[in-house]
């Protein structure tokens, strides 16, 4: 798989979870760790996603912080916060579909690195996020397994560098007859029966 697809696969998981969203669920207290703001709700989290996505066609043109200014500042949910964030999620999916140069350098919040880098590590947090979203939500939804194969092949070999940067907390141990989606998820540190 490459990271294109991976990408897209993970980005397609969170907004199938966003979707599954009732809208009386955007104002549940979401887990503390999950946003710098204080007692954050699942509509703030919604708003950080709709955020993140906003900036992937300006992140894979090359654009600074600078250069984009205050553009994506405010609200970016609306009134019906579910089809904002999907509206925002199709510009994003339309700028990872055209062809692109891994080797590209962009501009991130926490420093420039090629498109490829990029893709790795917003596909790693969405795809967590969807089953953690999910998970919190008591929804009935498991990561694909085109996707579970693909985060192995990519991010899997990188588990341990991500974990000693932070990244992830620390491994789960799970029965090794687990299932795959599992086994990842306790790997990474966020599987929770």
């Amino acid at each position: 798989m490459n990271r294109q697809d991976l990408f897209l696969m993970s980005d397609a998981a969170l907004r199938d979870v966003v979707d599954m969203i009732d809208p009386d669920q955007l104002s549940l207290a979401a887990p503390a760790e999950w946003s710098r703001k204080p007692n954050p709700t699942i509509r703030d989290i919604l708003a950080y996603h709709a955020f993140d996505e906003a900036w992937v066609p300006d992140v894979l043109a090359g654009r600074t912080a600078e250069e984009v200014g205050n553009r994506y500042d405010g609200d970016l949910l609306g009134e019906d916060p579910i089809a904002s964030y999907d509206e925002i999620n199709d510009a994003a999916t339309q700028a990872v579909s055209q062809d692109l140069d891994y080797d590209k350098v962009v501009h991130l919040s926490y420093g420039d690195f090629s498109v490829g880098d990029y893709l790795e590590h917003t596909s790693t947090y969405r795809a967590f996020q969807a089953w953690s979203i999910a998970h919190f939500l008591g929804l009935d939804y498991a990561l694909p397994d085109p996707l579970v194969d693909g985060l192995w092949e990519i991010i899997g070999p990188q588990i341990d560098g991500f974990r000693a940067m932070g990244v992830f907390p620390p491994e789960i141990q799970v029965p090794e007859d687990s299932t795959r989606e599992t086994l990842l998820l306790a790997k990474v540190g966020y599987w929770r029966a």
